[in-house]
């Protein structure tokens, strides 16, 4: 599959957007990709997962772990892509990355961190520390989308499913071109 082919579904389930977004990491920017309306439908989900599994196959992990909410279908799909368990990290107190169900991930495991769309890296580095914390070791993370288009370094091998250099602008530093347009904030959860 293709970034071509990725981009494809994207646009044909209305996912790729173009306006003035407020990203999830608090950046601007003129694209936005709404994994919602992507992975909706199972069919994608199956596909951009089992092209994510084969790219992230080499790491040869012992878990796969997803952040909640859409990184948990992940995990779920790119586990069952390659035959291991799924892990799951889910928001706590005070919005801190918790494992409910810590026996899911135990010392020793090699662990894959998957995430639908990275920018910043902030849940991937959340799912990191949970990793960390249990003596662990992170072989590698997987997204959906890397909008980096590969430039954030985890420690471990990063693969993709579509990887392009999409432009963000941090909150003061938006052009003028791109303040003109009326801002969106979609699938905001308020982590800046």
């Amino acid at each position: 599959m293709t970034d071509h082919d990725v981009l494809e579904i994207f646009t044909e389930s209305g996912a790729l957007l173009k306006g003035h977004f407020v990203l999830t990491s608090g950046r601007h920017s003129d694209t936005y990709f709404e994994k919602f309306h992507v992975l909706r439908y199972p069919p994608h989900v199956e596909t951009l997962c089992k092209v994510l599994a084969a790219r992230c196959a080499a790491t040869k992990p012992d878990v796969v772990l997803g952040p909640t909410t859409l990184g948990i279908l992940l995990a779920y799909e790119v586990a069952k892509q390659l035959g291991v368990p799924a892990a799951y990290g889910e928001k706590g107190e005070g919005g801190k990355r918790m494992l409910r169900r810590p026996e899911h991930l135990v010392a020793g495991q090699r662990v894959l961190v998957v995430d639908d769309v990275l920018t910043t890296g902030g849940s991937i580095r959340e799912c990191m520390e949970l990793v960390e914390s249990v003596g662990a070791t992170l072989c590698g993370v997987g997204v959906v989308v890397d909008r980096s288009a590969g430039k954030l370094d985890f420690g471990a091998p990063l693969a993709a499913t579509l990887s392009m250099d999409v432009v963000s602008y941090p909150e003061g530093e938006v052009p003028d071109w791109l303040a003109a347009i009326p801002i969106t904030r979609p699938g905001s959860t308020g982590k800046k």
